[in-house]
């Protein structure tokens, strides 16, 4: 089994640790800066031998200054994560006169739900932004890192997808917003995908049916049309059986020289077969690993098994989305999807440097599930994230500078592999002092505000359970909702129109 490196219970150093990509920050270097604390040592995260990597070296740097690293609970390493569906079932239970059950709320997919206006690197890497802004909690601070992908040119030619549909047609499928949106939403990808693209299709309930094996788009739209119409509810539902004939189907109708991926659409309520994630995932381990087939889940449903598919997804190399209407359907399978067709980065981790000289204390916001050990960071037999074009991951930092801090704060350094070669690349940025402690978070601009209105809100969120540190800082509900609007008018984003209105509703239920 390939080693998986995202759950490491550490110790309580290793679980406060956390690093920010940080963009458009006049106190922070470049892609490669080299920004110095006031001793003149860098720290950057250091390489297997000792040296630090991916950083530029600045004239006269002593050859003491470029070796030098942090201690080792002044590092925080994850995988890059580009799920949303935390969010959206949070949106879709609060919209309902419901609060979200603690334990699916996920931090890192709240703020990773919007748009940002990281720069955009030339070619096929990453850019890689730090910046930040002060909170009104003594020395605290957020930092943001942020990881960005290229979009792909305007007359690029993406390769051909062989992508196998995982349907779940099980009894609780037959709820108005579970089978029907997912008709909808198949329909709408099979209109938008290619004619020298591929599907096939799996149906289960308590056992699995292949319904289309891998089938080309051209000349048979219609009768992939017929078939997704006539999909009905039936049974239990036995996910095991599904993913199982999916991953069999998608072997066997493996195309060379394009990109492979499983599609499940479920509710997630598995309760027949094998209902662990790891139990089904044993059985199309060879799948994943020795044929680069990943998986792309789509959640549906007021009831909602979020642990098993977003488990699902991490151990399946790929991510999770939930839809609850037309309008988002429509958004993930013509916008998002056709997007992840093609991969920018495989195994794509990020490493932040802290410097101990002037940060005292540090907390990564969320990625509880997407640790990695800080020495596994170079591991290429590690698995990190995978990430399509014109995506931004964004994680987000509180950080306590020591009283009158100057100088650099972090370097973050984000490692992937090219998905055709399996060539490692790095990309790093660095941050000082000034970018954390100058403006308040509410003075710094929009996009900013909206990561960080976001994760007070899914901090508030996960506090109701128990067992949850608050980020510093924190405002009530409610001032958090007026924060959010004015960053909605500011942006003209639809979608922080919606956070905003999202928090405002969660604020009369807890009231």
């Amino acid at each position: 089994m390939r080693l998986r490196a995202r759950t490491y219970t550490r110790a309580v150093a290793a679980l406060a640790v956390g690093g920010i990509l940080l963009t458009g920050c006049s106190a922070a270097g470049g892609a490669n800066g080299s920004s110095r604390n006031g001793s003149g040592t860098r720290y950057a995260a250091p390489d297997g031998g000792g040296r630090t990597a991916g950083q530029g070296e600045s004239e006269g740097e002593s050859d003491g200054a470029k070796r030098s690293a942090p201690p080792a609970d002044y590092l925080s390493t994850f995988a890059l994560d580009v799920d949303t569906a935390s969010y959206g079932f949070a949106r879709r239970t609060i919209g309902a006169g419901r609060l979200p059950d603690p334990r699916t709320v996920r931090p890192e997919e709240f703020v990773n739900s919007f748009r940002q206006d990281y720069r955009r690197p030339e070619g096929n890497g990453f850019s890689v932004a730090v910046d930040g802004a002060r909170t009104d909690d003594g020395n605290w601070s957020l930092m943001r890192v942020g990881l960005t992908t290229g979009a792909p040119a305007a007359d690029a030619v993406r390769k051909p997808a062989a992508l196998t549909f995982v349907v779940d047609v099980s009894g609780s499928m037959e709820e108005p917003g579970r089978l029907d949106l997912v008709r909808t939403s198949m329909e709408l990808m099979t209109d938008r995908l290619r004619d020298d693209d591929s599907i096939a299709l799996v149906t289960f309930s308590g056992k699995a049916r292949t319904r289309i094996p891998m089938t080309r788009l051209g000349g048979h739209r219609e009768h992939i049309h017929e078939v997704v119409s006539s999909l009905r509810p039936d049974s239990s539902t036995n996910v095991e059986a599904g993913v199982t004939r999916g991953y069999e189907e998608a072997v066997k109708g493996l195309r060379e020289g394009a990109t492979n991926r499983v599609v499940v659409l479920s509710d997630g309520l598995a309760n027949s077969g094998d209902t662990s994630a790891d139990g089904i995932l044993e059985r199309v381990e060879t799948a994943r690993k020795d044929k680069g087939i990943t998986l792309f889940g789509v959640g549906v449903g007021s009831d909602y098994g979020d642990a098993l598919m977003e488990t699902l997804a991490d151990r399946g190399d790929g991510h999770t989305v939930y839809v609850s209407d037309a309008e988002q359907a429509r958004k993930v399978f013509l916008d998002d999807l056709p997007a992840q067709i093609d991969l920018r980065a495989r195994d794509a981790k990020a490493q932040v440097a802290f410097d101990p000289q002037t940060v005292e204390k540090f907390r990564l916001i969320g990625y509880e599930n997407r640790r990695v050990a800080d020495e596994d960071f170079r591991d290429d037999a590690v698995d990190g994230g995978e990430v399509g074009p014109g995506h931004s991951v964004t994680a987000l930092y509180a950080v306590r500078t020591r009283p009158g801090a100057a100088g650099h704060i972090a370097t973050a350094t984000v490692r992937w592999l090219d998905p055709a070669t399996r060539a490692p690349h790095e990309e790093s940025a660095s941050v000082e002092a000034a970018a954390l402690t100058g403006r308040s978070w509410t003075e710094a601009d929009p996009r900013f505000q909206v990561t960080a209105v976001a994760a007070y809100f899914a901090s508030a969120l996960r506090e109701r359970g128990g067992g949850w540190e608050p980020v510093p800082g924190a405002v009530p509900l409610d001032r958090l909702a007026d924060r959010a609007s004015e960053a909605a008018a500011r942006t003209e984003d639809a979608d922080v129109r919606g956070l905003a209105d999202t928090v405002r509703r969660a604020s009369r239920l807890t009231n």
